[in-house]
């Protein structure tokens, strides 16, 4: 069904050990714009947002984006607000737990982006979209995949009805057993990774980092990154105002980050890492569809199979074709598009 067009490697810029966390948006031109962070290391004061995008010949080197903010910054995030209007939003802070969310925008396909301003101004913890793409529902509002790294990792979702400007956040996500073991009684065992990560990310049992879908008018749906060794999912019947309580499907995951999206026929696309261990291998990283709303999955393809980190993956579909883009064991960032045959 997914027939590969090109496949690029865009390699880390010089002076950087490692990028990671990409993501995506179609241009109004044919091209596409690519977002991601990098750095020395992983919560470090000189980790920076670095973009691209597409001319004739593919994707252009990594550009840093100047920014004022002498802090570690993380998960960009691309979202095309209209055919003119890119908007990139970013995390900033030391702590996980109490980033802030920032937000500029492009008016000229990624090339350049305005001085960012706070979400949410004075919020600590992190509003809007925290990894993946927001989407714009049928009623117009745009609906923000959103989540929080506590002692208990909770998911919410952040609901704008005037375009972007202001948000509204909803109920927060729980596992139905860390609902009934309650926080305080929450065990959280130190995890032997070679992962190199944040050390903070150890330290969180739950939900985070959803990717969203409306199968009808109203009707939406997340599927969610895990500690319990599957993939998540949560349901909303108003326009993701308020949702149930997460439960687990038939896929595995390693706790690491998941995408989708939902193409022609209402089939649903899933990229993640088969893998189902807190904290497990993350590769391989494989592609899969479901033709029922997400009640059942088929495995359509594996991107990367060898040994290595291929993790974090950003997808977005536009008619007939499919763009996914991954961590390549933190030395680029490499970028797929397939045709839907």
């Amino acid at each position: 069904m997914l027939e590969l067009v090109w496949k690029q490697v865009i390699q880390k810029p010089e002076g950087t050990e490692f990028v990671h966390a990409s993501t995506l948006a179609f241009l109004p031109d044919g091209g596409y714009a690519l977002a991601c962070f990098g750095g020395s290391r992983e919560g470090n004061r000189d980790v920076r947002i670095y973009h691209t995008h597409t001319n004739s010949e593919g994707f252009l080197p990594f550009k840093m984006m100047e920014t004022s903010f002498n802090e570690a910054h993380w998960n960009p995030v691309l979202f095309s607000k209209s055919d003119s209007y890119l908007m990139l939003f970013y995390k900033v802070g030391a702590e996980i737990r109490s980033w802030r969310t920032m937000v500029c925008h492009s008016k000229d396909l990624g090339l350049t982006y305005s001085q960012p301003r706070e979400l949410v101004p004075g919020d600590f913890g992190g509003r809007g979209p925290v990894r993946n793409k927001p989407v714009r529902l049928s009623d117009g509002s745009i609906l923000a995949p959103a989540s929080l790294e506590r002692s208990e990792w909770t998911a919410f979702a952040d609901r704008s009805e005037d375009n972007g400007f202001t948000w509204t956040r909803s109920n927060d996500i729980h596992i139905k057993e860390l609902e009934e073991i309650g926080v305080a009684s929450l065990s959280i065992e130190r995890v032997n990774s070679q992962i190199p990560v944040s050390e903070q990310s150890f330290h969180g049992r739950g939900i985070i980092q959803p990717t969203l879908w409306e199968s009808s008018p109203g009707i939406v749906h997340m599927l969610l990154r895990s500690t319990e060794n599957r993939v998540y999912r949560s349901d909303s019947s108003d326009f993701g105002r308020t949702w149930s309580t997460a439960y687990p499907i038939e896929l595995p995951n390693n706790n690491s980050g998941i995408d989708l999206t939902r193409i022609h026929g209402g089939h649903l696309l899933l990229v993640y890492n088969p893998v189902g261990k807190n904290w497990g291998a993350r590769t391989p990283l494989a592609v899969a569809m479901s033709s029922d709303n997400g009640s059942s999955w088929e495995e359509l393809l594996q991107l990367e199979t060898e040994p290595g980190e291929f993790s974090y993956p950003a997808i977005i579909s536009q008619n007939d074709s499919v763009l996914i883009s991954y961590t390549a064991d933190r030395r680029g960032i490499t970028v797929c598009r397939f045709k839907i045959s």
